[in-house]
C-alpha cells in the first residue's frame, strides 16, 4: 500500500492549500513582562540573590521584552532583586534600544574606549548593592562577559543565574501557551503540505526550498531551523553534509519549526516514501508506542527521568538498546522548549526536575538503526494540572502519517 497522503500533487497546489493562520494572535502584553520581573525578584530574594545579569537574548526577551543580538559589546540589563531594571548599552546603541524598549528604565551608555564591566559594577553601587552581594550571570553570557566582570568586581560572588531564569521560564503562561499552539499548528500544517509534492528525484534542497515557502504562505518568516533527510541518512539524527535524492522505499525525516511572536515550534515526522517494508514498519510502530510510553509517563509530580526511563524501557523491552545504544535511542527523549528550541526542563536520566504545570517539552525517542534508517516522531505536551496535553496530535500510522482517511 502506497503511503496514504505522499506525493499527490504538485508543489503550487500543496502551497495555494495554505493560507495565513496568524491573524488572530497577539504579542505577550506588556503586563506579562512586569509579573515575569515579580516572579524573578520573589525567586532572588527568598534564595538571597541580590541582582542578576541578563545578556542580549532570550532571557533578555522574556524578562524585559527588549529584543536585541548578543555581540562582542555587552549589551543587557541588571534585574536587582528590587528595584527598576538597568540596562547597559554602547552609547551609539541607546537611540535604537529606546526604540526596542518595552519596559521602563535608564540605559547607561559606555563608549567604544571604556570598560562596560566597570559601568556594571557602578551600577551596582548606585543600586546600594554591596561588594560582597551575590549576583546572578546569565547562563547563555558569552564568557569574555562573565571574564570581563569577574575581572572588574571585588567582593562579589558571581554565580549562574540559570536557577532564576529556568524557575521562571519553565512554567509557561497561557498566552505562551497560545502562541506555542499557533506555532505547532502552522508547522504541522506545513508537513502535511510538504508530504504531499513530495516526488522521486526531489532533492532534500529543494524540499528545504518548499518548506521556507509554506511556513511563509502560514504567516511566519520562514523556517526557524529545518532537517530533511532520506534513505540511510534519516540515521542521523542531525543529517549529514550532503543533500540526498528521493527514491522509492526511501524513509523520509524532517524536523522543522517556525517562530510566532518569538515563541518557537518543533515537529518532526517520518513516514516511507512508497509502500513500507516489513522492517520500516517494525520499527516505525516500535517508535509511535515509545513516544506513547513517554507521553502516558508525563504525569504531575513525576520527574523528567520518569518520562524519559519510561520510554526507554519500552524500547529495551523489544530488544534495542539498552540505555543509548543502537539500534535503539542514542539521546534523550525531551527537551523544553519556548523562546529557545531547546531549553528547560529535559526528559533526560537523572534529572530529578518533579513535572508541575505550564511545563513544555518536545517527545522524540528517536530509534536508530545504523545504515538502514532513522525512525523519529516528534511532537509537544504541556503540562495541565490533570496531565500532560499534546499540542499537536502525534502521527497517525506509518501507511497514514497525518490520519487522511483516519
Amino acid at each position: 500500500m502506497t503511503t496514504q497522503g505522499i506525493g499527490y500533487q504538485s508543489a503550487e497546489q500543496a502551497l495555494a492549500s495554505l493560507s495565513d493562520m496568524t491573524s488572530h494572535l497577539t504579542a505577550i502584553p506588556d503586563n506579562e513582562y512586569l509579573t515575569r520581573i515579580a516572579n524573578a525578584q520573589a525567586y532572588m530574594k527568598a534564595n538571597n540573590i541580590d541582582a542578576i545579569y541578563l545578556n542580549a537574548g532570550t532571557n533578555l526577551t522574556y524578562f524585559t521584552g527588549m529584543k536585541w543580538y548578543a555581540s562582542e559589546r555587552m549589551v543587557g540589563a541588571i534585574l536587582p532583586a528590587q528595584g527598576q531594571v538597568q540596562y547597559l548599552a554602547p552609547h551609539f546603541e541607546i537611540g535604537s534600544l529606546n526604540d526596542f524598549k518595552v519596559i521602563d528604565g535608564p540605559i547607561h551608555g559606555w563608549q567604544e574606549h571604556e570598560n562596560p564591566y566597570s559601568l556594571f559594577c557602578s551600577i551596582l553601587k548606585q543600586l546600594n548593592i554591596a561588594d560582597k552581594a551575590t549576583i546572578g550571570i546569565d547562563e547563555s553570557a558569552q564568557f569574555f562577559i562573565f571574564d570581563g566582570i569577574n575581572k572588574a568586581q571585588k567582593g562579589l560572588t558571581l554565580i549562574n543565574a540559570q536557577p532564576v531564569t529556568a524557575h521562571c521560564r519553565m512554567h509557561k503562561s497561557a498566552n505562551e501557551l497560545a502562541l506555542m499552539q499557533a506555532a505547532m499548528n502552522m508547522t504541522l500544517a506545513v508537513h502535511k503540505a510538504t508530504a504531499s509534492m513530495l516526488h522521486e528525484g526531489i532533492s532534500t534542497t529543494a524540499v528545504e526550498a518548499f518548506i521556507k515557502q509554506a511556513h511563509q504562505k502560514v504567516g511566519a518568516e520562514g523556517n526557524y531551523f529545518c532537517i530533511v533527510l532520506f534513505g540511510v541518512a534519516t540515521s542521523f539524527p542531525h543529517g549529514v553534509k550532503d543533500p540526498q535524492t528521493l527514491k522509492k522505499g526511501d524513509m523520509v525525516l524532517i524536523d522543522t519549526g517556525c517562530k510566532v511572536h518569538d515563541y518557537i515550534s518543533d515537529i518532526t515526522r517520518t513516514y516511507v516514501f512508497g509502500e513500507p517494508s516489513a522492517q520500516q514498519r517494525k520499527f516505525w510502530n516500535i517508535e509511535k508506542q515509545a513516544q506513547l510510553a513517554a507521553f502516558n509517563a508525563a504525569k504531575i509530580g513525576a520527574t523528567c527521568a520518569d518520562v524519559d526511563n519510561a520510554a526507554r524501557s519500552y524500547i529495551a523491552a523489544q530488544g534495542l538498546g539498552p540505555q543509548y545504544q543502537t539500534p535503539g535511542c542514542p539521546h534523550r527523549t525531551g527537551h523544553g522548549i519556548g523562546l529557545d528550541i531547546h531549553e528547560w526542563p529535559y526528559l533526560v536520566g537523572g534529572n530529578t526536575t518533579v513535572l508541575a504545570s505550564g511545563m513544555c517539552f518536545s517527545n522524540e525517542p528517536m530509534l536508530v538503526i545504523p545504515n538502514e534508517f532513522g525512525v523519529r516522531l516528534e511532537d509537544h505536551f504541556y503540562m495541565t494540572d490533570n496531565g500532560p496535553q499534546w499540542f499537536t496530535k502525534p502521527s497517525h500510522s506509518i501507511d497514514d502519517p497525518f490520519a487522511i482517511n483516519a
